[in-house]
């Protein structure tokens, strides 16, 4: 792997952005993306969590912020709508600020938004990208549907994400650390996982993916806690390991790369062998202030240095190969990573 860069590069305003990577994982950052076309109603709150991008480019953003949930940007960073998204199960539940996992699918001619709240007081939900709900499912019904009813489990579901086939996983990353399987009809599976730090078991699955790169269909897994990845065939069954991660929060793949932004400040781009092409922004010294609570770096934005990340906690590739980055820092941030 070559050694990273980090250059300033002059944007078309003449300000000086960073550049970071090599070759052809070389990008400019443009931090803070969209913030200066946010409402000055609108603030992303305690942290900015989750990112998508739809058919048009549309950006997607989760917050914990108010007024709302979901923040929808064009492809130019303009601010076009705030989406509530995440819904109360008991009505009157005055805790609407819990965005967290959001991903997009198309599903005949029309795309649908699917959100996981991170709260067990919040519903784990489908919409348009209209905001009209389709359906949605609180943890009574989950744990039912999975035989874990009367169980004293958590139950704080952090990411979704998607099989071929039309069906669909809910990560419990923050409670019972099971995946929830459901077909394409919405009916319940199988539950995957569970506690430990066996193969096959997880430690804060904070996120998964659909990995397709080698045409084969599988499932991998951000088991953050345990520092690795996981990968599972379309019935469930554990089929590798690869440890080397710090804090992998969730995954992403475009073409033969798999992109996982890792919490402990950087974001790692996999190869088709699954081998390491670049670790942006990876920077012990930078990595040991962000870790030091001391420091307290994710609430003291002046301390941040322009091409270094605090706590990158989700990442996603649009059409053109940049990607964006939401960070797990209060008050939000945001960057595009243009691909030079």
């Amino acid at each position: 792997m070559a050694a990273p860069l980090i250059l300033n590069a002059d944007d078309k305003s003449g300000s000086q952005e960073p550049v970071i990577g090599s070759g052809e994982h070389t990008y400019r950052v443009i931090h803070h993306w969209g913030r200066h076309n946010l409402p000055s109603t609108h603030d992303y709150g305690n942290a900015s969590h989750g990112v998508c991008v739809d058919s048009r480019g549309y950006v997607y953003i989760t917050h914990t912020g108010t007024p709302d949930s979901v923040y929808v940007f064009d492809p130019e960073g303009k601010f076009v709508k705030s989406l509530a998204g995440f819904h109360s199960v008991k009505k009157g539940d005055s805790s609407a600020a819990s965005g967290h996992g959001i991903d997009i699918r198309s599903e005949g001619n029309e795309e649908f938004i699917y959100l996981s709240a991170s709260y067990a007081k919040k519903s784990f939900a489908k919409m348009s990208l209209t905001g009209e709900l389709v359906w949605t499912r609180d943890r009574d019904q989950i744990f039912e549907h999975a035989g874990f009813a009367g169980k004293k489990l958590g139950f704080r579901p952090t990411n979704i994400s998607f099989r071929p086939d039309g069906g669909y996983y809910l990560g419990d990353g923050y409670g019972s650390a099971y995946l929830y399987q459901y077909d394409a009809k919405d009916n319940f599976i199988k539950a995957i996982g569970g506690p430990g730090q066996q193969n096959g078991q997880f430690r804060t699955p904070h996120g998964q993916w659909l990995d397709a790169r080698d045409g084969t269909p599988k499932l991998v897994v951000a088991d953050r806690a345990n520092s690795r990845l996981q990968w599972f065939d379309m019935n469930g069954n554990h089929l590798r390991t690869q440890n080397g991660f710090l804090f992998p929060a969730d995954i992403d793949s475009q073409g033969d790369l798999l992109l996982v932004p890792d919490l402990h400040a950087r974001i790692t781009i996999l190869g088709p062998d699954n081998k390491t092409l670049a670790q942006l922004g990876d920077d012990e010294a930078w990595r040991n202030r962000v870790l030091d609570k001391k420091e307290a770096m994710r609430t003291s934005p002046k301390k941040w240095i322009p091409g270094k990340f605090v706590h990158p906690h989700d990442a996603c590739f649009d059409a053109d190969g940049n990607i964006f980055v939401t960070e797990w820092v209060r008050g939000g941030r945001v960057s595009k990573l243009i691909k030079v």
